[in-house]
């Protein structure tokens, strides 16, 4: 069984109006206890692989969940477990889902870990105990159950409170599930959440608040699709990199590579829905504003930390004076404040929708070869435009305003994402050698826009502290050799062999 479902977080001043929401018309209660199992290797974790046993009201059931093919599908297999007495909890026992696709996950990550599936000994590591409500609904075709949660993880002395609303697909369209999660959003302020509870009980269990940040992951697209199937697996895959990490932030996390890699996904997803639109059924014009505020937003955060973590530091090391840094006029938002911002919550909605396959009935044929060319035809003239006017502008680089230099920077890296988005359609071999070729001006031109940016910081500071304009100096010194770099890498650039031109 494949099961999709959306999570949400729900703020404690909402939790009495959410719950009261839920337990209207033909709802039911119950008391969910459960313990979580794993080897003492985490075998099963690290194939993200969920085993627990739980007692549902009266009953026991045992339960196997592992990724499906889209971040918010899971496979799901649940045994009922039959005890002489209900307070007796029964053993977790592998075989239970012998023969099922779980089943086959379980014996591979097993395996992978160098253990005998037969053999293997599983060991609580965490436990919930969660009084929810549930009721179902029909929206447009779709038939939901609606699950409202309270409660806590616990593991050892350590605990978390849980209060959050589930909405899983029983039959019908998951658009239908995410118009109708869109409207509770934006009655209840609800905020996307990818973490479950038994990620939450390992973090518990290690001692640690929020999980490692989610990097990008090449998206599943083959020479043999069509336009909107690899638009698709783009956004697809842009998503399983910004979801998790939104999470964090939205949590309240301010580690910076959190930020820094939804940032990336946001980038990228820009990316797609800039040079892939001749591929997309559709492309709401709200989702690039969204976008770009949100991206702004969490850039400022980073921006801060550069200058302070890094560049001040320099500038003290080569001799030159602290800056008193002025407050901002108004308060930047937070982080988690961006994140769960509802106009970003519904375009994270929206591109959920955007990824996911047609309904049944108007489900995919497979792609003639004439259409899959039609694919390529649009990326060839994008990645074409991409590379002619990176080469050109690079041509003579350190006569261009600082604007300007910014912009062939973001081609670059637009270059870079849409050619790592297509890479298996055109050969991924010649891909890498090509993408490999970008990474030094990459680098260079990062460092230049970093600098570039620090410039105009100094500047800004150099209003209410003098001593701020020793960095601008400094810095401005080193950017006339910075942008002959920068032309020389970006010459190495023209000289790469474009992987989309046939051989």
């Amino acid at each position: 069984m494949t099961e999709f479902e959306l999570k949400f977080q729900v703020d404690p001043q909402y939790r009495a109006a959410v719950e009261s929401a839920v337990a209207r018309g033909s709802s039911r209660r119950e008391r969910l206890q459960a313990r979580y199992y794993d080897t003492a290797d985490g075998a099963l974790a690290a194939q993200r692989i969920i085993l627990r046993i739980r007692k549902e009201g009266r009953r026991w059931v045992q339960t196997a969940k592992a990724p499906g093919g889209h971040p918010l599908e899971r496979h799901e297999h649940n045994v009922d477990i039959a005890t002489p007495k209900t307070s007796d909890v029964p053993p977790p026992r592998l075989e239970r889902h012998a023969g099922t696709p779980i089943g086959t996950l379980i014996d591979k990550a097993l395996r992978a870990a160098g253990q005998d599936p037969a053999e293997a000994q599983l060991m609580p590591l965490y436990a919930t105990d969660i009084r929810r409500t549930t009721r179902e609904m029909r929206t447009g075709d779709a038939r939901i159950e609606l699950a409202f949660d309270r409660g806590e993880v616990r593991a050892g002395n350590r605990s978390y409170p849980v209060c959050e609303l589930e909405l899983e697909l029983k039959s019908g369209s998951p658009r239908s599930m995410l118009e109708l999660a869109r409207r509770w959003r934006i009655r209840y302020g609800l905020w996307l959440d990818t973490v479950s509870k038994s990620a939450r009980g390992e973090r518990l269990a290690k001692g640690i608040e929020y999980g490692e940040a989610v990097k990008a992951e090449p998206p599943s697209v083959h020479g043999d699709m069509d336009g909107p199937q690899v638009f698709r697996a783009v956004i697809g895959a842009c998503l399983a990199q910004m979801l998790p990490n939104a999470s964090e932030v939205a949590a309240g996390s301010l580690e910076a590579e959190h930020v820094h890699q939804l940032r990336v996904g946001i980038r990228r997803l820009r990316t797609a829905l800039r040079e892939m639109a001749d591929l997309a059924p559709a492309i709401d014009s709200v989702w690039e504003p969204a976008l770009v505020d949100a991206f702004r937003a969490l850039g400022r955060q980073r921006d801060r930390e550069h200058l302070q973590k890094t560049v001040q530091p320099q500038i003290e090391a080569a001799g030159g004076p602290p800056v008193a840094w002025a407050e901002p006029a108004e308060p930047e938002p937070a982080p988690a404040a961006v994140v769960r911002d509802r106009t970003f919550q519904l375009v994270l909605m929206s591109l959920i929708a955007a990824s996911l396959p047609p309904d049944e009935d108007a489900a995919d044929a497979p792609p003639s070869k004439q259409k899959s060319e039609l694919a390529r035809k649009p990326l060839r003239a994008r990645l074409n435009k991409l590379h002619r006017k990176v080469v050109r502008d690079g041509r003579h680089f350190e006569t261009l305003e600082p604007e300007a230099q910014h912009r062939v920077r973001k081609r670059l890296k637009r270059l870079r994402y849409l050619g790592e988005f297509v890479a298996p359609i055109f050969g991924e071999a010649r891909a890498a050698r090509y993408l490999q070729e970008l990474r030094p001006a990459q680098d260079a031109l990062g460092e230049h826009n970093d600098a570039a940016v620090a410039i105009d910081a100094y500047r800004k500071a150099a209003d209410h502290d003098g001593s701020a304009w020793f960095a601008v100096g400094w810095l401005s010194a080193r950017q006339a050799q910075s942008a002959i770099a920068c032309r020389d890498a970006l010459d190495k650039v023209a000289q790469a062999r474009r992987f989309w031109k046939s051989s």
